[in-house]
């Protein structure tokens, strides 16, 4: 009866270990590099357009510009895509805003094209889930999802 105790907090431990170096073992993201055309377009777009912060990266080479684009996680561009190339919308990155009409606002003082999944309308897609979407293409082609998910 007194090997008992000892099984159950051993099964405890090795199941906590095993739980826990697989959580250790799970990616996390981090960052996102794109290879573009202009860097100081690209630059201009990902600073002014979809308002990201400017950090310091660093290879200072000219080549090079990051973003913080989360708590934990960056954009990286990188000058020198030799040609612009059409993406489908099906490979696209997204961002969520707290207010999506708020942002649609923004790109229309900005006169920065947008749109639903089909590219027919600028009025906000609703997803089965409930977020509401929109669509728009940064200077190399690359599609960006903006919703208002709250995760």
């Amino acid at each position: 009866m007194k090997q008992k105790p000892v099984f159950i907090l051993l099964f405890f431990v090795l199941f906590t270990a095993i739980g826990y170096s697989q959580a250790k073992a799970r990616p996390i993201a981090n960052h996102l590099a794109l290879y573009v055309k202009d860097l100081k377009k690209s630059a201009d777009f990902y600073e002014k357009v979809m308002m990201l912060e400017v950090i310091p990266e660093p290879f200072h080479d000219g080549k090079h510009v990051w973003f913080r684009t989360g708590a934990h996680s960056q954009l990286h561009i990188i000058q020198g895509a030799a040609q612009l190339t059409d993406h489908d919308i099906n490979t696209h990155f997204a961002y969520s805003v707290p207010v999506l009409a708020a942002f649609t606002k923004h790109l229309d003082s900005l006169h920065v094209k947008y749109g639903d999944w089909n590219g027919t309308s600028i009025t906000p897609t609703k997803r089965p889930d409930g977020i509401v979407q929109v669509y728009l293409k940064d200077p190399d082609n690359y599609w960006i999802e903006v919703n208002d998910d709250k995760f």
